[in-house]
């Protein structure tokens, strides 16, 4: 149950109440009014600014027009009171009664609570991590990792039909790098001494296996070959055996994505970057110019010539861009343009990107290009993801045992596990730069969040197993906590735990509009907090603790609490892709 929605729902029918009585003209819009909560936690529960959004089209003054939606809201169920606030705000207070039964509506629903259909089963593609399949996945990509991730998840959760993608980038220079340096270790595993990787190939031991895949395949047949025979042989084997490793890092993150979509496909299954090309042509949002040189010190490889230009500054770009280099070859952004077609053709109206910091100002050029390629029927979210620090007890880490010049994310995940990566890497906002310590994320106080977090549900279900063990013939199925009397929940702590339980399908749904899982997580430590202050409390009041011996009754009631709590933290971490553990060692 959405609280929110729910007397969203009784506002819209007092306006419909109060036209029917003329108050209001004949089809006022209430598109924006809004149920929220008050900034002022002591002004009440809820606050609504009907008053202030319809007095102009009634006519009145809005504190006038707030009466009238006083009279007709302060006689609904569960509400205690109705006051008018400032120029015209409505706050409600509600019955004590009333949250004391939204308990029993989250044991009812269980996981599902705040499950939402926002989504409307909408096609949404979210593409996320796209690391060049160059070398293991570094740090810096975790995050965009994680992030995707969740993300795909709230998205599902809130009714959209989602699509995790991968772009895999194996066509360009980059790896044509990468074969001429497996190429190397392929000499290397046949017994020749290479001696120095030479300045500009991968370094990485990574490709050591790569090579001797190679030689195991081909024994020296490739020696004898040229490069143009080679190459593509070599190119894709250690493409494939990239993507291997990339796929089981990911996997050890917990992350898998539904398609994998190769850049050299856009070329070599039908050239989809010419039409591309030719549709925007097509359109008159294509031309043969010149560029004005960058503002600034010039870049050396800048060049004064003509070429074939996509009219961005046409949909929000601050400057027109090439599609075709100088060798007659696609530009970057052309295949991507084309990608991104291939996207919408697909049936995607609704794409998202999450993308490294070193793509922020990519992200112009890719909206223009959508707005241009859709017609204005795509839309085109990117998210961008910065940089990730790593420090051990406050002294910077920046060497790999792997890679040898960058801390891998598997580096990562094997030291710190999977959850505590994962809750770290989302419990700030993606665009924030972002401190990783290790020792910090390992320690187990309420410093470290995801501690915090997880030993919040670890101590719920320590009380149900304390709960057992003090009162072996206390019932304590779902089914004898959906029958408890809620109203025996009255306590001031335990009023504010049901409140905040209350936000959590608000906070779900404004994170998926947003495209902000970083809301849940925040989410979720304020309800942790809450948790262990209602536990607390009960070492220092013995009434106030979870199980009474000798009050059966209220032990039920404080259980079927400490049960919602439970679910909540469980659905909210896993929306995050964090277990839920029932123990903490």
């Amino acid at each position: 149950m959405n609280i929110f929605s729910h007397f969203q729902a009784r506002v819209a029918d007092a306006a419909k109440a109060l036209e029917a009585e003329g108050v209001l003209p004949a089809g006022a819009n209430i598109g924006a009014v809004s149920v929220e909560p008050p900034r002022d936690p002591s002004h009440g529960d809820l606050a609504t600014n009907a008053a202030l959004v319809l007095a102009k089209p009634a006519g009145l003054k809005p504190r006038d027009l707030a009466e009238s939606f006083k009279a007709k809201l302060e006689t609904g169920e569960g509400v205690k009171s109705v006051e008018i606030a400032g120029p015209g705000f409505i706050n409600l207070t509600l019955e004590n009664g009333f949250w004391a039964g939204l308990v029993r509506a989250i044991l009812e629903t269980g996981e599902d609570y705040a499950r939402s259909d926002i989504g409307s089963g909408t096609k949404v593609n979210v593409e996320y991590v796209s690391a060049n399949p160059t070398g293991p996945m570094h740090v810096g990509h975790s995050r965009s990792a994680v992030f995707g991730d969740a993300l795909a998840n709230l998205l599902d959760f809130t009714g959209y039909d989602v699509t995790r993608e991968y772009y895999i980038n194996d066509a360009g220079a980059q790896v044509e790098v990468l074969a001429r340096s497996a190429y190397l270790r392929y000499r290397e595993a046949l017994g020749e001494d290479i001696g120095e990787i030479p300045e500009g190939f991968y370094p990485g031991d990574y490709l050591v296996p790569v090579g001797k895949a190679l030689a195991e395949e081909h024994g020296d047949a490739l020696l004898e070959a040229d490069e143009a025979t080679w190459l593509p042989i070599v190119r894709d084997k250690a493409v494939g055996m990239m993507m291997d490793t990339i796929r089981d890092d990911l996997a050890a993150l917990g992350i898998h994505h539904d398609v994998f979509f190769s850049e050299k496909s856009l070329t070599e299954d039908g050239d989809k970057v010419a039409q591309t090309i030719a549709d925007l042509e097509a359109q008159g949002y294509v031309y043969h110019g010149r560029l004005a040189p960058p503002k600034g010190k010039v870049p050396e490889e800048w060049e004064d010539r003509e070429q074939l230009l996509f009219k961005a500054t046409e949909f929000g770009d601050d400057t027109d861009r090439p599609l075709v280099k100088a060798d007659g070859s696609y530009t970057y952004f052309a295949g991507d343009m084309a990608y991104h077609r291939d996207k919408f053709k697909r049936g995607f109206r609704q794409m998202i990107d999450v993308w490294g910091a070193d793509h922020a100002g990519y992200v112009k050029r890719m909206q223009a290009a959508v707005k241009a390629l859709t017609g204005g029927e795509g839309e085109l979210d990117v998210k961008i993801c910065q940089l990730v620090k790593l420090f051990r007890g406050g002294e910077p880490v920046k060497m790999s045992k792997r890679a040898g010049t960058f801390v891998t994310l598997r580096d990562v995940v094997d030291e710190v596990g999977a959850p505590s990566m994962r809750f770290i890497m989302l419990f700030r906002k993606n665009d924030a730069p972002l401190d990783f310590d290790f020792e910090k994320v390992q320690d187990q106080s309420k410093d470290n969040p995801v501690f915090y977090v997880q030993y919040a549900h670890a101590r719920a279900q320590s009380v149900f197993r304390n709960a057992q063990a003090d009162i072996p013939e206390l019932d304590i199925s779902r089914e004898a906590l959906l029958g408890a009397n809620f109203n025996l929940l009255s306590d001031d702590f335990e009023l504010s735990l049901i409140k905040r339980l209350a936000h959590f399908p608000r906070t779900v749904e404004s994170a998926a509009h947003a495209h902000e899982p970083h809301r849940i997580a925040f989410y979720l430590h304020d309800v942790a907090s809450d948790f262990h202050a209602l536990w607390n409390r009960g070492k220092e009041s013995p009434q106030s603790r979870f199980i009474l011996e000798r009050n059966k009754n209220v032990t039920i009631a404080r259980l079927a609490l400490v049960a919602a709590v439970a679910d909540v933290l469980r659905t909210g971490l896993g929306i995050l892709g964090v277990e839920a553990v029932n123990e903490m060692r």
